[in-house]
């Protein structure tokens, strides 16, 4: 029989061999997230060039609309449609992957002493995926949604005048969500760390949780993006880092309220604008 002394070596040896795995494990998930994160931000530039070089189509009210919503150049609407959910799929992988990461790392820690590595990397391959459906079914309604609101600011020359105004007061609600206990429970949400079984299915219902939480917690940024630019890659910076800024802080709610009273006086300055303009 082993001594007391043997069997705690033994335990120890085992445990810093768990350990290095880990460690290991974890060093791969980061560079695999940093080389999607790469490609993402490569093909979203790439796709924001194509689009600048089609142009955009001047509106009454002095904007211009993006050639996203529709379709030019002989394309088709399901061919349309399918640039868009691409292009969507590919840009939010870039702008919430820095956010999106440490969630992940969470579910990680919280299961990874009861996986090996290959089952552990499954696991969040199958969060992953199912957070991307989440994403990916919400730019299909809002390729919906834009799609039919370009075709009617293209009929109604006065719908079409008042785009500038909508764009503030969207802005403007963003801003006053930011202050919201419901914007502070999405952030809890997106910050709490798993209890979860280390099964697929319990791997692909945390993937939509999180998808879902997220898009909450994002749904005033994105609409900001939306409606004040959705091809500006200054401003697709500015959400991303604002995105990442309240889910990482140590105080995330008074991150998002600092953001809000930016949207806020942005808002102000875009009503202005096109109250101005007429």
């Amino acid at each position: 029989m082993m001594g007391p002394l043997v069997r705690a070596a033994c335990a120890s040896g085992q445990h810093f061999s768990t350990w290095r795995a880990m460690r290991s494990s974890q060093r791969v998930f980061v560079g695999v997230c940093a080389l999607v994160f790469i490609a993402s931000v490569a093909a979203t530039l790439a796709h924001n060039a194509s689009m600048s070089a089609m142009g955009a189509l001047p509106m009454p009210g002095g904007w211009s609309m993006s050639t996203l919503w529709m379709p030019t150049c002989g394309r088709t609407w399901a061919r349309t449609a399918a640039s868009f959910i691409g292009m969507w799929i590919v840009m939010m992988a870039a702008m919430m992957l820095p956010s999106l990461m440490p969630m992940l790392l969470r579910y990680r820690d919280a299961v990874g002493t009861r996986a090996r590595a290959g089952r552990l990397a499954l696991l969040t391959v199958l969060v992953s995926g199912a957070y991307a459906v989440v994403w990916t079914a919400l730019g299909v309604a809002v390729f919906a949604l834009g799609a039919s609101l370009a075709t009617l600011e293209l009929r109604w020359l006065a719908l079409a005048r008042s785009v500038p105004l909508a764009a503030g007061v969207v802005v403007l609600l963003a801003g006053v969500l930011q202050f919201s206990t419901w914007k502070a429970r999405r952030l809890a949400c997106c910050r709490a760390i798993p209890s979860l079984a280390a099964d697929a299915a319990s791997a692909w219902r945390y993937g939509l949780r999180i998808g879902v939480d997220c898009a909450g917690c994002c749904a005033g940024l994105t609409a900001i993006l939306l409606v004040a630019g959705m091809m500006d890659l200054r401003l697709m910076a500015a959400v991303t880092a604002a995105i990442t800024a309240e889910r990482v802080a140590p105080d995330g709610a008074r991150v998002a309220r600092a953001i809000g009273a930016i949207a806020i006086g942005v808002a102000g300055w875009l009503l202005v604008q096109a109250v101005s303009a007429g």
